[in-house]
């Protein structure tokens, strides 16, 4: 007998029918019902051949969706993101700097009054003298 550990504990999946998990079970019986009802609805109007393909389109998503992993993410997570970075947010950021110094002085400024200087460091002055004695 065989157990197989992942490296990563966040891998671990455990099975449930088929050695699948059952999200992937899931979405493995939602392609059949898929395929099958789409056989009976157009099994009438198509002939068998067309219908066979058309089953077989119409149950692949659904059984992508149950194997489907990126980055971590599953299916329906992915699909949020991307709609999420494509449609809902903006394409283009725009950067506007903004002068605090400039929005708390504007009525000083706007008055014409003299701003206030910055003080020279008093360590710098104090060294200066040490050299020059």
């Amino acid at each position: 007998m065989e157990i197989k550990i992942p490296k990563e504990i966040q891998d671990y999946q455990e099975t449930v029918f088929f050695g699948l998990s059952l999200r992937q079970f899931l979405c493995s019986l939602l392609a059949v019902l898929a395929a099958v009802g789409l056989y009976f609805v157009l099994h009438p109007v198509l002939g068998t051949q067309e219908v066979g393909w058309i089953c077989i389109l119409g149950a692949a998503p659904f059984a992508v969706c149950g194997f489907f992993k990126y980055h971590g993410m599953t299916a329906e997570k992915f699909v949020w993101a991307w709609i999420k970075s494509e449609i809902l947010y903006p394409k283009k950021l725009v950067f506007k700097s903004q002068n605090l110094y400039h929005e708390m002085m504007k009525e000083k400024i706007s008055q014409g009054e003299k701003l206030p200087r910055k003080r020279k460091n008093n360590h710098s002055n104090l060294e200066r003298k040490e050299r020059l004695s």
